[in-house]
């Protein structure tokens, strides 16, 4: 095998085969595999909620595993390519909730006005749920084209990581902490909950359409939560080092919101300092797996480290 990866043709390829998908399966064109007979000012919504802009991070992990673990290079139509943009349209509409006034009342996503401000609260609170619903539906398709096991298996890892137990929950303690002194171990429960699980989910989603080994389901996890947790604290990084031009979000708002982040708990050095102490964890847990090829996973590891958005 040859040592060169080229990371940036693996992400143009996978990103054209994401993108498609979740252009064909938000969509209400009758001869779409999930047409709905939905409200078209609500697509509208949903569509500009998650198309035309985001990293893809989420669905670009679930392939990457999938691929890492054997699985095959056709993704169309089947569980991995669901996988990815079922996580993707949970991330969306968890940015569309916390955008909204009654969370973190933000104007800017991804360098365009956010969906309450386009559409207004009432359209974008609807346009979020429909997004969550549509999610697990992609992942249940009714004909075979994914297994039963499979799907409920699939089921699971996402409500499990968007639920009280990941995501929402971590929303939930972000919100009840402002103003408030975290310590580190504080803050990191709130983001391995609120950023980390659901990234992890990507990875273990993915994982999950092949048939990995206890030994590369273990490494996996830990490369998650790794690489998860460190997304987040190059997040609150770039929130002090970056503009809203260059982020596509409003820069500054965590603390103009006074909100407990590793930048305001451990200083800005520190915070490069841990980053890429998680950095090298997650590398040393693909290091400890039985898995033949994980370059792509240690390529987007290092550009979820590395990026400046």
């Amino acid at each position: 095998m040859s040592d060169t990866f080229d990371l940036d043709g693996w992400c143009t390829q996978h990103l054209q085969r994401v993108e498609q998908a979740l252009d064909t399966w938000v969509s209400v064109d009758a001869s779409s595999e999930l047409a709905h007979a939905a409200p078209a000012d609500l697509m509208l919504a949903m569509r500009y909620a998650v198309l035309d802009g985001g990293k893809r991070l989420r669905p670009l992990l679930a392939l990457a595993a999938f691929e890492a673990v054997g699985g095959g290079l056709e993704l169309h139509n089947n569980a991995a390519l669901r996988a990815a943009c079922a996580v993707e349209l949970i991330h969306a509409y968890s940015l569309v909730h916390d955008d909204m006034p009654c969370m973190d009342n933000d104007v800017l996503r991804r360098g365009k006005p956010t969906v309450h401000v386009q559409f207004g609260s009432a359209s974008a609170l609807l346009a979020g749920d429909a997004l969550q619903a549509l999610a697990f539906e992609l992942l249940t398709p009714d004909d075979d084209a994914v297994p039963a096991k499979r799907q409920a298996s699939l089921c699971r890892l996402l409500a499990r990581a968007a639920g009280c137990a990941g995501m929402a929950g971590g929303q939930a303690i972000d919100l009840a902490s402002v103003g408030q002194p975290l310590t580190e171990d504080q803050l990191r429960q709130m983001h391995q909950l609120k950023t980390g699980a659901l990234l992890q989910a990507s990875v273990m989603m993915g994982a999950a359409c092949g048939d990995p080994t206890a030994r590369a389901k273990q490494a996996l996890q830990a490369y998650g939560a790794a690489i998860g947790l460190a997304f987040q604290v190059v997040d609150d990084i770039l929130d002090v080092t970056a503009d809203s031009a260059t982020l596509g979000k409003t820069a500054g708002k965590d603390q103009a919101q006074d909100k407990p982040t590793y930048v305001s708990l451990m200083g800005l050095e520190r915070a490069h300092a841990y980053a890429q102490t998680l950095y090298q964890q997650a590398l040393a847990a693909l290091a400890s797996s039985d898995l033949a090829d994980t370059r792509a996973l240690q390529g987007l590891a290092s550009l979820m480290v590395q990026r400046s958005s």
